[in-house]
């Protein structure tokens, strides 16, 4: 199954891609190869920017606050297990205490590196970072993995918080959703949503062997999805075959 991931809201959608760029940095980290461990530098410098909005971290703070408040409406419900609230509610708690310890935006702190602050100042510029422009950073390349992979671990702690924090809240997100099987008869689905709920996001599952490609869009009055197919050139086409896919709508 190919996951296809859309947000309805621009929140949801900056949650989304420092996510994305948690889950990469991940990988880099796990690697030896000081290639990877540059990629590594500049997916950190990636969060930075994408987490430099002022309002980043009082909406995560307001989300965790609104995930409790929705937690605590299942309280005394025999279908539910108290464990479980507890335990979610917990996390919450832990998560909250550890984002409002950060100062500042989101590596704040990496900024006073001014040796990160050079190399993130080339990182733009083609080939900016040859060892004739940075040579302490070609230098460092040149250490053991080892070494390299504990800088990285101490300048990623300070991103730590944040990256458990969104990965929670998504996933609460992901799970209030149920998935239902839907078919778009000419290669076009359309569906409209009930008023009074909020959705933040939709996920759309395709069969592996399935060539074509959704194009989302969605809003608070309605879901559309158009499939197009791919030749190998890269040019796409609308697509007018019938497709079945798995749709969920998370609140």
């Amino acid at each position: 199954m190919i996951l296809y991931e859309h947000p309805f809201n621009e929140r949801i959608r900056t949650y989304l891609r420092l996510e994305h760029l948690f889950l990469r940095l991940a990988e880099l980290m796990r690697r030896d190869d000081p290639i990877d461990h540059h990629h590594a530098l500049v997916t950190i410098f990636e969060i930075m920017d994408v987490g430099a909005r002022a309002d980043l971290k009082t909406d995560v703070l307001k989300d965790i606050e609104k995930q409790k408040h929705a937690l605590g409406a299942y309280r005394g419900n025999p279908v539910i297990s108290e464990h479980v609230l507890d335990d979610i509610t917990a996390q919450l708690d832990g998560c909250f205490a550890s984002l409002q310890e950060m100062s500042g935006k989101v590596g704040q702190s990496l900024t006073e590196n001014e040796w990160l602050m050079s190399i993130r100042s080339r990182v733009g510029i083609p080939g900016g970072t040859c060892e004739f422009d940075l040579p302490a950073y070609h230098a460092w390349q040149h250490r053991s993995a080892g070494m390299r992979q504990n800088d990285l671990q101490r300048w990623v702690s300070s991103l730590v918080p944040l990256a458990e924090t969104l990965g929670l809240l998504l996933r609460l997100v992901r799970d209030s959703g149920l998935p239902q099987k839907v078919m778009a008869p000419a290669g076009h689905y359309q569906q409209m949503l009930p008023q009074g709920r909020n959705f933040q996001l939709l996920r759309l599952y395709l069969g592996a062997g399935m060539t074509v490609i959704p194009e989302i869009s969605c809003n608070r009055l309605m879901v559309s999805v158009r499939f197009v197919s791919q030749d190998d050139e890269g040019r796409q086409r609308t697509s007018h075959e019938e497709a079945v896919f798995d749709l969920t709508l998370c609140s």
